[in-house]
């Protein structure tokens, strides 16, 4: 079903810059996601053969053996959902079974305007899965979003799928009765098109890289937060943009790194022209502006 098509190259005619006309004449669009993973990690307590070695504070060093409990890591994943506060509105990116664990959470983000979108069932590679395994998994994680937030998601970003898996959520959505609005991954396949909004993610403004390598350097906090600022600034000045800022509850949510969120979110509400939003809306903003057009047409903003 993948294949690489040239079709869907940028061409040269946009290569004097795109002007998306985001509303109320911002010069850039930001859009906070938060990564919900906690809960749908790797867990004995949920059949599976270790604790989650991956994106925590001491990583896969020391501790690990099959078939046990590793409560070190544990932990980590338990780090909360209990209060929070927001400059505005964010796109959260819900592993089905954390979400369903904390259901007043996903009642909260429902309640205050944020978006809840498809990150995968459990936190988990699906890499060697079929395509019918691989349909289902997706079938269950819309489902169970569906059921926990009482909305269907319109967008999705796994980051640990199948080769297949971004071509087949138009048609899952679609068998669900549902719409998706966006994607955050490659769509190069050979289904018939109907119009797919893609949003870029990153991850070079993403919170993770405290666990990676390479990572922010040191001091770490404040090198992340002027990293935010000076991506901030380049597409500010540049105008017609969009940033992204990706962010996980157990990384982000620890006090010497919040520090820097908060002081980055602080210098983002002082500019005048920022519209901080949540992918949702910008797909909707997209669709109203820029409809699509099946000949593969780009329509250049004025």
């Amino acid at each position: 079903m993948v294949h690489v098509e040239e079709g869907l190259q940028i061409p040269a005619t946009l290569r004097d810059g795109f002007n998306p006309q985001w509303p109320n004449g911002a010069r850039i669009a930001v859009s906070f996601i938060l990564n919900y993973e906690e809960g749908g990690e790797r867990s004995t307590l949920d059949g599976d053969a270790f604790s989650e070695p991956y994106l925590w504070e001491k990583g896969a060093s020391g501790g690990y053996k099959e078939g046990a409990r590793y409560l070190n890591a544990e932990q980590d994943f338990e780090y909360g959902s209990r209060s929070a506060s927001s400059a505005g509105t964010f796109t959260t990116y819900a592993v089905a079974y954390a979400l369903k664990r904390n259901p007043t959470f996903a009642k909260a983000l429902v309640r205050d305007g944020h978006e809840i979108a498809c990150h995968g069932l459990r936190w988990l590679d699906i890499w060697n899965y079929s395509l019918e395994e691989d349909r289902e998994y997706i079938r269950q994680n819309i489902l169970v979003l569906k059921e926990v937030s009482g909305e269907m998601p319109v967008g999705a970003y796994f980051g640990r799928g199948t080769p297949n898996t971004p071509s087949l959520f138009p048609e899952v959505w679609k068998s669900l009765g549902g719409e998706l609005l966006w994607s955050s991954e490659c769509y190069n396949d050979d289904e018939e098109r109907e119009g797919l909004l893609l949003i870029p993610y990153n991850y070079d403004c993403n919170d993770g890289k405290f666990h990676m390598s390479p990572g922010f350097g040191s001091p770490v906090a404040e090198t992340y937060e002027q990293y935010l600022k000076n991506t901030f600034d380049c597409l500010y000045r540049e105008g017609g943009k969009l940033m992204n800022v990706p962010l996980h509850t157990r990384i982000i949510g620890k006090p010497g790194r919040s520090e820097a969120l908060r002081k980055f979110m602080k210098y983002v509400s002082d500019k005048e022209g920022v519209w901080v939003t949540t992918r949702r809306d910008i797909a909707k903003h997209m669709r109203e502006k820029f409809p699509y057009k099946p000949n593969g047409e780009w329509v250049k903003g004025v």
